[in-house]
């Protein structure tokens, strides 16, 4: 049988598509399924199209990306299954869905990890909002298969429009994420760590004022951002590395402590915790807010802390610097987590179950 994926971004660049389904490839390859893909955006112009300016190069990238859709309309023909992750056009409304769907009437897997029936842009204007045309979200849920979430919240809202929703959840290869010798000029050092895009430094922009009373208050710390841009943060000791795909393990498994701090609205109840998966996968404890499945990944004095307030960051990240043998116990906690729950192995059965 034959899966066609669909999706905004290449292959092997996008954490949402590498870590919810790419890694699942070879799997489903061994199981006996073909495998075709194709991206709205491509390798030259991906990055781009995400920043400001550029104007001309986003036109382009946009009219040949409704190309490519309207090629991949063809491609669905001899395909047994439609993989859409998120959406197949970054705005307008869901046409090619729509025709996959009722023209060519083909099996829909529709997957997403956040939610994106909703928006986290506070200045968004109303030409945006509607050229965005966000309730295709609930329209491609009544057109599909069966929907892929990546936890409880956004399946909520997934079975208001289909009663076949699997929750899916942002899991981590424990062949490739797994700790490494850490080697430092200074073994004093302890180093607090963040990793994600520049769409979330502002909520690592949240607990600056912790991090700065940390600073200035133990001097084995330091403090580590590896993103895709530069934070904004008057950190003393911070040391900035861009991400990296070929060093991406390698750099995080630098730090000794990772954080993950999320406010708690309606957008961010669909994160998917994937911040903390990758601490956990490493060995590392992890300092997160209470939010959305970090609850469910995080236990309290068993692999990591939650943290509400400023004060409470203060308290836990100055409890894991002071004692190593604790940041080792929760990181080894961390380990099993990821294990048990939260490993493609772990969880290949359950993501078999959207070709059955």
């Amino acid at each position: 049988m034959k899966i066609l994926f669909l999706t905004p971004y290449p292959l092997q660049v996008a954490p949402s598509q590498r870590f919810r389904f790419e890694q699942y490839f070879t799997i489903l390859q061994e199981r006996g399924f073909t495998i075709d893909h194709s991206s709205f955006l491509q390798s030259h112009n991906w990055q781009i199209f995400y920043k400001s300016g550029n104007f001309f190069t986003k036109l382009k990238a946009l009219i040949n990306g409704f190309l490519t859709r309207l090629l991949d309309l063809g491609r669905t023909i001899d395909a047994d299954y439609i993989f859409i992750h998120r959406e197949l056009t970054p705005i307008g409304p869901p046409i090619f869905e729509w025709i996959i769907a009722n023209i060519v009437r083909k099996k829909i897997i529709y997957d997403f990890d956040d939610a994106i029936w909703l928006t986290d842009k506070t200045s968004e204007g109303k030409f945006e909002k509607i050229i965005r045309w966000r309730s295709k979200v609930k329209s491609i849920c009544k057109w599909s298969y069966k929907v892929s979430v990546g936890n409880e919240y956004l399946s909520s809202f997934a079975l208001a429009h289909n009663k076949n929703v699997i929750i899916n959840p942002t899991t981590l290869d424990t062949h490739l994420h797994q700790p490494l010798p850490k080697i430092k000029d200074d073994k004093q050092t302890v180093t607090i760590g963040w990793t994600g895009s520049r769409s979330t430094l502002k909520y690592l922009k949240e607990i600056e004022p912790a991090l700065l009373t940390l600073e200035n208050t133990l001097p084995q710390v330091s403090f580590l951002v590896i993103a895709d841009e530069k934070p904004d943060l008057k950190l003393k000791r911070l040391q900035f590395l861009p991400w990296n795909k070929q060093t991406e393990i390698e750099d995080l498994n630098q730090i000794d402590i990772g954080v993950m701090p999320l406010p708690s609205d309606p957008w961010t109840q669909g994160k998917c915790g994937f911040k903390a998966l990758q601490y956990f996968a490493l060995g590392k404890p992890a300092v997160v807010s209470p939010v959305a499945i970090n609850k469910d990944i995080v236990t309290p004095n068993i692999n990591g802390y939650w943290a509400s307030s400023q004060q409470e960051w203060i308290d836990a990240l100055t409890t894991l610097v002071k004692n190593k043998h604790l940041r080792e116990e929760l990181g080894a906690k961390g380990i099993e987590t990821i294990h048990k729950k939260f490993s493609v192995l772990a969880n290949q059965e359950n993501f078999l179950r959207f070709f059955r």
